[in-house]
């Protein structure tokens, strides 16, 4: 059945749709999502016409729900290599010409979300090309008792364990750790900020670049930027800060390197 019509500038022909037809969003490895087409129009309007705050909400959940980060090949504590894995996000251009031919048509569909490869930086192949060899080494200690700052560091040194930086490339602390929220598993712990004694979400990972900043330093990488902490660890002669608002540690390598970072508790 369709609707007719009349304009001044031609005839104009609409299917007559069911408003309760739903659009089944099949997401791998996740609850389908399921829409009325009623939830994509907008209302009072007597030809179809999309909601794209609507539309956009819809492929928001979409993303979020089917996003899965690539993971890059690395060498575990036995020095084997664990091989690489392919990660996935929406194909929002194919995305939406499904959810249109939907919209404009008539009875309810099932779809799969259309999907694009995400391929790793590092594979099996590369690491099976590295000759390893120890070129700097730094140690510090701190209080496992001190549990939430503990969990920054040791979440801090996750990120960065096993990083490979290519020729040329430029290494940032800020970069590979991200950015320290809750939602990410970092605690309040205590930080130093302008020469007083506070707390904060991610305390204790000025710990973990100072001790990555002297590692790097002995192997005679070229540091690009760096800030003095404010105070001393005990064992550490010389420390180095970071903060997201601008302040970074970076270096720039000129040779492949793998990055192994480990935390010590004592």
């Amino acid at each position: 059945m369709l609707l007719i019509k009349l304009s001044t500038i031609g005839l104009l022909l609409f299917p007559v749709m069911n408003g309760q037809d739903q659009l089944h969003i099949q997401l791998q490895n996740h609850t389908p999502i399921s829409i009325e087409r009623n939830s994509l129009n907008i209302p009072l309007v007597d030809e179809p016409i999309m909601d794209e705050n609507q539309y956009e909400e819809l492929v928001s959940e979409v993303k979020n729900r089917v996003y899965t980060p690539p993971q890059n090949a690395y060498i575990n504590e036995n020095n084997q290599i664990i091989s690489e894995r392919a990660g996935y996000k929406l194909n929002e251009r194919k995305f939406r010409e499904l959810v249109h031919s939907f919209f404009f048509s008539r009875g309810s569909v099932n779809m799969e979300a259309p999907l694009m490869t995400l391929h790793p930086k590092v594979d099996s192949e590369i690491l099976g090309h590295i000759r390893t060899q120890l070129i700097g080494r730094y140690v510090t200690y701190f209080n496992k008792h001190n549990e939430e700052r503990t969990q920054n560091i040791v979440l801090a040194t996750e990120k960065i364990n096993n990083t490979v930086v290519f020729p040329g490339e430029v290494f940032s602390f800020n970069g590979v750790v991200g950015r320290r929220t809750k939602e990410k598993g970092y605690k309040k712990a205590p930080v130093i900020v302008k020469g007083e004694l506070s707390e904060d979400i991610g305390g204790g990972i000025c710990q973990v670049s100072s001790t990555l900043f002297n590692a790097v330093d002995q192997a005679g990488v070229k540091i690009l930027e760096r800030y003095h902490h404010s105070k001393r660890f005990h064992t550490c002669q010389r420390a180095e800060t970071l903060q997201l608002a601008g302040m970074d540690l970076t270096s720039l390598l000129e040779t492949l390197i793998t990055n192994h970072c480990s935390s010590v508790q004592k």
